[in-house]
């Protein structure tokens, strides 16, 4: 919401990464957080920093199951009735799991560049509106309220009242396993057609007083040391491309020690769908909050 805005109302300075060498360097032209951000063109006046993907989680001693989809997902929700919810779209988690629901049921592809009204959203997400009010009697509170926060539906899931977790952090669980905070045999996986993925981003404002600075500044935080050390101390995805760097700067990525049991990079790459737009989220909150919430078909 913030970058459209932004770029609407000509507050930013650009566009800028074609003057950054680490940019031209190390970051893909061609990925979609690259060229868009939730839809909106960057063109330029956005540099990523790092990226993140919605994994779910559960907890294999506790079920052996990881649903593939949502059906399946049903179906583990039926089977452990009660201890499956997810946070109120109100909160950014819940509604990426939702955008992720939305995508299995009715594919990506026609969001991307839908039109932004009430009608248009309505029709387009109603598969996956009755989807949810099918799978809320077997939800937590039988769906009649949701956590307002994802450290609510955490805190559920350690204590063993929730069965399934959902998080925007790559690294989640093995660095929550390497705190003692999850079980040994806790893991991340993935809906077989993948889960919605972003990026964090560094832009200049328009009247920024030091845009050389900024420019500088920038252009550091997307070197191989920096990303290198965001992975290793902040466990935050880099945003750089891996291919583009020399095998034993690759080697070192490689080598930090993230805890057991993520995916795999690559293979979350392979599986990470777009976002649709701030406006559409927005329509898709107000619907689910009318029609989904207490709701049952």
């Amino acid at each position: 919401v913030m970058f459209r805005t932004e770029r609407e109302n000509d507050l930013l300075f650009g566009p800028f990464t074609g003057y950054l060498p680490n940019f031209v360097m190390y970051i893909d032209p061609d990925a979609n957080e690259t060229l868009y951000d939730f839809t909106y063109p960057i063109e330029g006046y956005e540099a990523p920093f790092s990226k993140a993907q919605i994994i779910l989680i559960n907890d294999n001693a506790v079920t052996p199951e990881t649903p593939a989809d949502s059906k399946e997902l049903l179906e583990y929700a039926k089977k452990y009735k009660g201890k499956v919810t997810y946070p109120s779209l109100e909160h950014f988690t819940g509604a990426a799991f939702i955008r992720t629901i939305i995508y299995d049921i009715c594919g990506h592809e026609i969001f991307m560049n839908m039109k932004e009204d009430y009608a248009t959203v309505h029709e387009a997400v109603e598969p996956a509106m009755k989807y949810l009010r099918d799978l809320n009697p077997h939800l937590w509170n039988s769906g009649k309220t949701f956590p307002a926060q994802l450290t609510d539906v955490d805190n559920m899931f350690i204590n063993g009242e929730l069965v399934l977790m959902m998080s925007y952090g790559i690294y989640d669980v093995g660095g929550k396993i390497k705190k003692g905070i999850y079980t040994p045999t806790t893991r991340a996986f993935l809906f077989d057609n993948g889960t919605v993925g972003n990026a964090n981003y560094f832009a200049i404002p328009f009247n920024a007083p030091n845009k050389a600075g900024a420019l500088t500044a920038i252009n550091e935080m997307l070197s191989v040391e920096m990303q290198l050390v965001k992975l290793a101390i902040g466990e935050e995805p880099y945003a750089i491309d891996l291919s583009r760097v020399t095998e034993e700067e690759r080697a070192q990525f490689e080598a930090v020690d993230m805890g057991p049991n993520n995916l795999n990079a690559e293979y979350m790459l392979n599986k990470r769908l777009p976002e649709y737009s701030a406006a559409i989220e927005t329509l898709v909150t107000e619907i689910w909050l009318k029609e989904v919430v207490g709701k049952t078909n």
